[in-house]
């Protein structure tokens, strides 16, 4: 296969699942009401595009969907000024999505069990996401800290009550998947198989 037509598949692909991932996230089983909630695996195209191409381009991948999730569903800090826009824009999309890419470069630390090693790197990328939205909880969301409790208290408790299932929900249906598909291929994995 020619650069050209690689690249031009890559690209197709990526775009594609961006599409399904936005679709995926609009599927909500469960919304808290000062934004996340837990979706219908909306996590998982963006994983495969990172097992599939690779950490670099998996970020990158990720990186767009974060734009296009900003664009589509923002929500404003409630002290407006530059530095929580900015935290805001940083950790609750462009470092919380962006980092999904990397899900292929975890899964290198189970080497030789494959469906185990995709399912820590899913869950891995996933979990990473949830620690930018405690940070994010902690520096611009404390206002909305019931008295008497901690920001951060406040911040794992409200974000992980949604995250924690998205890294269960990724992780599981990324095993599943990894079953049936070899991510490079898109074809039945063999039995001989050990690579992501």
């Amino acid at each position: 296969m020619s650069d050209s037509i690689r690249k031009t598949r890559m690209i197709t692909e990526s775009a594609i699942m961006i599409a399904l991932s936005m679709v995926l996230s609009m599927v909500k089983i469960f919304e808290l009401p000062q934004g996340g909630s837990i979706t219908a695996a909306s996590m998982v195209p963006l994983l495969i595009i990172s097992f599939r191409y690779g950490p670099k381009w998996g970020t990158f991948t990720a990186f767009v969907y974060s734009l296009i999730s900003m664009i589509t569903g923002f929500y404003p800090p409630p002290v407006a000024t530059f530095v929580n826009y900015l935290l805001m824009v940083l950790l609750d999309y462009v470092l919380a999505f962006s980092c999904l890419g990397l899900a292929g470069l975890f899964a290198k630390a189970i080497p030789g069990h494959r469906i185990i090693s995709i399912g820590f790197g899913s869950g891995t990328a996933v979990f990473i996401r949830l620690i930018c939205h405690v940070l994010s909880g902690v520096m611009i969301w404390e206002s909305y800290a019931p008295e008497g409790m901690s920001a951060w208290v406040y911040s794992i408790s409200y974000n992980g009550s949604y995250m924690s299932c998205e890294v269960v929900i990724s992780a599981v249906v990324m095993s599943l998947l990894a079953s049936v598909l070899d991510f490079k291929t898109l074809k039945r994995p063999s039995s001989k198989t050990t690579s992501l």
